[in-house]
């Protein structure tokens, strides 16, 4: 039988091309959205889902659970950005920032793993960032949304060491998708004791994104983590320089590495 997957977030971006590469491998493949447009599109089945709602999370599972009894694999790629300084970053905004990155991811996650118990198998895929393993200037509670993520996915796969389901994450670094046109942005102000250094690094970002690479990419590893019977912990999808600075995070003393972003972005 085929596989049922769900793909949070799968309007657009990431989300919408996993879903549809999944579709063509012969995955019964069912893509969420806030608001999605169609039932159907490339042999994705969209369904309403709103990390933001507790009722839209049940009811989404159980829409799926309904028409096809399980399902084998969650996606959580559904997320949202958000860019400004750490001090001028209204704090509302930051709690509906982490409750999508965040706390509706999980709660899905808990809706979700009861039925994959049953079932005594099944796989999570945890689609975090690059960014998590750093705190990155004007992008503090983007890093620390992912941050939280990561960390709660190892403690998960521990929690989950002596069943059948399998949990990791893929940290993508900067694809090309339309992330940057939906994320929470702060104002650069001139009054602003940040302008000169903010308003740099947003340059800087939307530069990285403009030109950064495919998200085929991302697609494609999440489907060969979906083939291995044992996953790995941690993969990271990017440019060889995205990657190599989590293991430099690692290796070098911290304030060289502090040192090193604070030159990257001109700080």
């Amino acid at each position: 039988m085929s596989k049922v997957v769900l793909v949070t977030g799968a309007s657009s971006g990431i989300g919408k091309i996993t879903a549809e590469f999944l579709a063509e491998k012969k995955f019964i493949v069912y893509g969420s959205s806030r608001n999605p447009k169609q039932e159907k599109v490339n042999n994705v089945n969209f369904i309403q889902l709103d990390l933001n709602d507790s009722n839209s999370i049940e009811k989404a599972v159980e829409t799926i659970i309904e028409k096809e009894g399980k399902i084998d694999v969650l996606i959580n790629n559904a997320g949202v950005g958000i860019t400004g300084p750490v001090e001028e970053t209204p704090i509302e905004a930051v709690k509906s920032h982490f409750q999508t990155n965040f706390f509706g991811v999980m709660e899905l996650t808990q809706k979700v793993l009861p039925i994959m118990r049953k079932e005594n198998k099944g796989q999570i895929i945890n689609i975090t960032s690059i960014a998590g393993f750093m705190g990155l200037p004007f992008r503090g509670y983007y890093s620390a949304s992912k941050s939280a993520l990561i960390t709660l996915t190892e403690a998960l796969r521990l929690e989950l060491k002596n069943t059948n389901i399998a949990v990791t994450c893929l940290a993508p670094g900067d694809f090309a998708t339309n992330i940057a046109s939906g994320r929470y942005t702060v104002e650069a102000k001139p009054d602003s004791s940040y302008f000169s250094a903010y308003s740099r690094s947003l340059t800087l970002m939307n530069e990285h994104v403009d030109e950064a690479e495919n998200p085929i990419a991302v697609a494609e590893t999440i489907f060969e983590i979906i083939k291995h019977k044992k996953p790995k912990v941690h993969y990271k999808v990017g440019s060889s320089l995205q990657k190599f600075s989590v293991f430099l995070k690692g290796f070098l003393p911290d304030k060289v590495f502090e040192n090193m972003l604070a030159k990257h972005y001109k700080l």
